[in-house]
């Protein structure tokens, strides 16, 4: 970011920069958006309502081939076109995004067109407040030192986000495809917000995030909570930072190439393209849609108490049914 105005305030006495708080950054203090902010909005029922539990019509894709590539997060779905997906299986692709995170797809023929006219399928597309284009969103590479500009500027740039998470009505899926990538350089990365929320001890879930199932909350835009103190929001935030930096066994790297496709549910999961010092064009075209305005639902659960409800609960079913884990030869299974 050469051309970040903080850049501007070095001390003339010391030579170093002076880090100023937003409100006395007259560029930032006397900001006027160019447009109202969004009003909220009642989304249609998400897509992956609508799907096969079981995802017959999309696993049935002749060929198709299904990669996970980490336990909590990433799947590659091969020898799949998603200009070819009929309805049905755009829902049930929508079901395994809620179930995944994100779904990658490599050497797609979709073009501008047919990525919009798609992604209509599962709501009406969002804005973000910089596109000028109503329709879509042009993502490039970061070939700058994020680190540096934090000596010039108390706000992170380039960090793990979800997309446009400061609306009121924040993008449930977004689809990025590339259309012009350095062979080395300019990954993407994304972290799993419900295995962020598993990983907290029980104390931390309840004491501080009111039992949130997916961890809500990212260090590209959150500076703090509106129920707490500078000093003790400050304490909270460093440690979440660290909490999703560190979360290695909820994180998955994806290579990106000309033609590949990333969809993924920007409600469960945050992002960050990964800086470098690449020289070539790195171009990328992503649609996003509305959703609904986030909210705390007291009866839910978290992804890792689930799966323990449910073992559980087919456990003493299979108990009940007289089944003791083994097959009729006696052989256990």
């Amino acid at each position: 970011m050469a051309h970040l105005a903080a850049r501007a305030n070095v001390s003339p006495d010391s030579g170093f920069p002076v880090t100023l708080h937003p409100h006395f950054n007259p560029k930032i203090k006397d900001h006027v958006p160019p447009e109202p902010p969004h009003k909220e909005r009642t989304p249609a029922p998400d897509r992956g309502l609508f799907a096969n539990p079981d995802k017959k019509s999309l696993l049935s894709i002749p060929g198709i081939k299904v990669v996970p590539l980490t336990e909590s997060i990433g799947t590659v779905l091969e020898n799949v076109q998603l200009s070819a997906l009929t309805p049905q299986q755009l829902d049930e692709l929508a079901l395994l995004v809620n179930e995944r995170g994100v779904v990658f797809f490599r050497s797609q023929d979709l073009t501008t067109e047919g990525q919009v006219k798609l992604f209509e399928h599962y709501g009406e597309l969002d804005r973000h407040p910089s596109q000028k284009d109503t329709r879509h969103h042009v993502i490039r590479g970061s070939t700058i030192d994020h680190r540096e500009i934090l000596a010039y500027t108390p706000w992170p740039s380039g960090d793990f986000h979800a997309d446009t998470s400061f609306e009121i009505n924040p993008p449930s899926y977004s689809m990025l495809r590339m259309e012009e990538h350095p062979p080395v350089g300019g990954d993407t990365a994304w972290v799993s917000s419900y295995g962020l929320y598993d990983t907290l001890s029980d104390a931390m879930k309840y004491a501080h995030f009111t039992g949130l199932r997916a961890l809500n909350v990212n260090p590209g835009f959150v500076t703090g909570f509106a129920e707490l103190k500078k000093y003790e929001g400050d304490k909270i935030l460093d440690f979440l930072n660290y909490h999703i930096h560190s979360a290695d066994d909820h994180y998955v790297r994806f290579k990106w190439e000309v033609g590949s496709v990333a969809l993924w549910d920007n409600r469960a999961v945050v992002h960050r393209v990964i800086p470098g010092s690449y020289e070539t064009p790195r171009r990328g075209i992503r649609t996003t849609v509305f959703g609904e305005k986030p909210y705390f639902d007291p009866k839910s659960e978290g992804r890792l108490e689930r799966q323990k409800r449910l073992k559980a609960e087919k456990e003493n079913g299979d108990k009940a049914n007289g089944v003791n884990g083994t097959n009729g030869n006696g052989v256990s299974h």
